[in-house]
């Protein structure tokens, strides 16, 4: 076999293209350390296994076949075509032994197409162009390597032909709070890739916390490898929002980087999907900003999100249209999953990994100064709205921790959550009066004060009152909201968690176990909430001693507690209880407040959300944000 286009010894090949482009994505192969679940998403393997010597080097034993129709190696066409100038792609094999590749399509609705083969004999490389075009709805290209004697993958990637649309000098902003060996390790990840390194402008580390990243045993090394691309600024703790301005503000000032990637601290990273955000970004027709899906981090198959958007009437961010969600790599591949196989657009992308091009900011601004939440959904529909689309590209992402393993809508983050919804609101909403907030507000207000959660309420009137404040206070409040929620949390019992000494309850599990239960229909649900007001209204017995029961997480249901004075509740991490006391007079007051300011924002909402979009250069400026960080 010869590394020209011309192969007489490769059947298939396709002539006439270059044999130098641009590589878009890496084929890569599954580590080590990883267990048979993870290697579904580099390798699809049945009774046979690929014998991996390293990332790009493996051999597919005599007789055997291997498919590459998985996450991290199959090529997302149909994004390809839909956002980017390329007309075709080249898939691009260095191979020794003998065998065959066959390469393959899917259409939308997940049909495979075999799309064609090319017989290996010999050592060298196969170079096949493939046309983007039959992909205007979804699908995706793969290869299947079947050997006859045995064949080696030497190296694999897929390339194009012409340059790209613009330049891409990579800077990576990652906003860090107390998490000093999980950034070093996304810092030395990032530095030890060559393909990643050689695009590398700057690293931008915000370190916002006490424990600091400059301490961690590792961070020398790192920043040798990095030099003086690293820029690290050590600051306040002014959340996501302010650790993300940090860093685009010093990417902004101090680098010549054409694009900004803002990268969580609490991540584990497939350093080539960096690369993957950065080159889709040079190739689209106009700048977009392109996101990372989310994998679960303690289930390392399931991809747990695709992307989001923004239901514009209720206000609050969902799973886009048609997206997969929780989905395992290890149950179903992706040839058998027709749902991965449509596109999905979004609205926005998660700061968890997002790519910027320069420009956004230059043009939008920074982030708003939200402290946490809504930040990154924000400023998606803020970019959008300026031109700038976001697109969530598969086989580009990172391992994060699953908000379902988080307690965020009930703990110190339900004020944020609250009061950052009603800003974007103000700021994005279509609806004069508000849409369906006040109405939702008020509907989950009713469900955690059942649920005994007097603290996230609590948290809840507090950010309706801060709201109808105005703008004025958003910023000035920045360095000091965490304290003074937490503060008001802390006056309430049921957002202490308990992790020794939990009393045993007076009844056993097998009580929960049929309260469990939901209730399904209206006249079911009707039932269950007439019951609910009954208990409300009646005497508590007194605090203190046992728990009437112990409920797991997954069970701490409004059918399930309001019907009990006393309960521990697990946490969602499952690393202690909580426990709560039903308090009608503390319910009551929490209910009519909530009710009356709910009320008062949708009254006022068209001049509230006048005064936000007054405010909104003000709120988003460089000048603004160089004050709040002391400079």
């Amino acid at each position: 076999m010869t590394t020209t286009t011309a192969r007489p010894d490769v059947a298939g090949a396709t002539d006439g293209a270059d044999a130098a482009g641009t590589l878009l994505q890496r084929v890569l192969l599954p580590r080590p350390e990883d267990p048979a679940k993870v290697r579904t998403l580099y390798v699809e393997e049945t009774t046979d296994r690929l014998h991996v010597a390293d990332r790009a080097r493996g051999s597919v034993p005599a007789g055997a076949e291997i498919s590459f129709a998985t996450y991290f190696n199959a090529f997302p066409a149909a994004y390809w075509r839909r956002w980017t100038t390329l007309p075709s792609v080249l898939l691009r094999l260095e191979l020794r032994g003998t065998g065959r590749v066959d390469v393959h399509r899917s259409k939308a609705d997940g049909t495979v197409v075999h799309d064609r083969s090319a017989t290996v004999t010999g050592d060298g490389t196969v170079e096949l162009e493939l046309d983007l075009m039959p992909f205007v709805d979804g699908g995706w290209y793969w290869f299947d390597l079947v050997a006859d004697d045995s064949l080696e993958l030497v190296e694999a990637g897929w390339y194009a032909a012409r340059a790209p649309e613009r330049e891409g000098r990579l800077a990576v902003g990652i906003c860090t709070f107390n998490r000093p060996a999980d950034c070093v390790a996304a810092m030395s990840t990032i530095a030890s890739d060559p393909v990643v390194s050689g695009e590398l402008a700057a690293v931008v580390v915000a370190d916002q916390g006490n424990r600091k990243v400059r301490d961690d045993a590792g961070f020398a090394a790192t920043a040798d490898a990095l030099g003086n691309r690293l820029h690290l600024v050590e600051q306040g703790n002014l959340g996501g929002s302010g650790g993300f301005a940090r860093a685009m503000y010093e990417t902004l000032e101090n680098t010549d980087a054409t694009h900004l990637l803002f990268l969580d601290d609490d991540v584990q990273l497939e350093a080539d999907s960096l690369h993957r955000a950065l080159t889709f970004s040079r190739y689209t027709t106009e700048p977009v900003l392109v996101g990372g899906q989310m994998l679960h981090l303690q289930n390392r198959s399931v991809l747990h999100t695709m992307g989001e958007v923004v239901d514009r009437h209720a206000f609050l961010y969902r799973p886009a249209a048609y997206a997969e969600m929780q989905h395992d790599f290890a149950e179903d591949s992706l040839r058998e999953t027709a749902e991965l196989h449509r596109r999905v657009d979004v609205d926005y992308n998660a700061w968890w990994m997002c790519l910027i091009p320069r420009e956004v900011p230059e043009k939008i601004g920074l982030p708003l100064p939200l402290f946490i939440k809504w930040d990154d959904a924000e400023y998606g529909l803020r970019a959008k709205s300026a031109g700038y689309r976001t697109v969530t590209l598969p086989g580009a992402a990172i391992w994060h921790l699953a908000w379902t393993d988080k307690d965020d809508v009930s703990d110190w983050q339900a004020y944020f959550f609250a009061r950052n919804r009603l800003i974007a609101a103000a700021l994005h909403s279509p609806h004069r009066d508000g849409g369906g907030i006040p109405g939702s507000a008020m509907k989950a207000d009713l469900k955690h004060l059942l649920k005994l959660e007097y603290s996230a309420v609590a948290l809840h009137v507090k950010a309706y009152e801060d709201f109808l404040a105005g703008p004025s206070a958003v910023f000035a409040s920045l360095p000091t909201a965490l304290a003074d929620v937490r503060a008001l949390q802390q006056q309430y019992p049921d957002s202490r968690v308990v992790t020794a000494d939990v009393p045993d309850p007076e009844m056993d599990a097998v009580v929960v176990e049929g309260m469990a239960q939901p209730p399904v229909g209206k006249v079911a649900i009707a039932k269950a909430l007439l019951r609910a007001a009954r208990q409300a209204v009646r005497p508590a017995r007194p605090a203190g001693g046992r728990p009437q029961l112990q409920v797991p997480a997954q069970d701490a249901q409004w059918f399930v507690l309001s019907q009990l004075d006393s309960v521990t509740v697990g946490t969602a991490d499952g690393r202690g209880v909580t426990f709560r006391h039903r308090d009608p007079a503390t319910a009551k007051r929490l209910a009519k407040r909530s009710v009356e300011l709910n009320r008062e924002i949708r009254r006022r909402f068209p001049e509230l959300s006048e005064q936000y979009r007054a405010a909104w250069d003000e709120l988003t400026s460089k000048e603004a944000w160089r004050a709040a960080f002391g400079e």
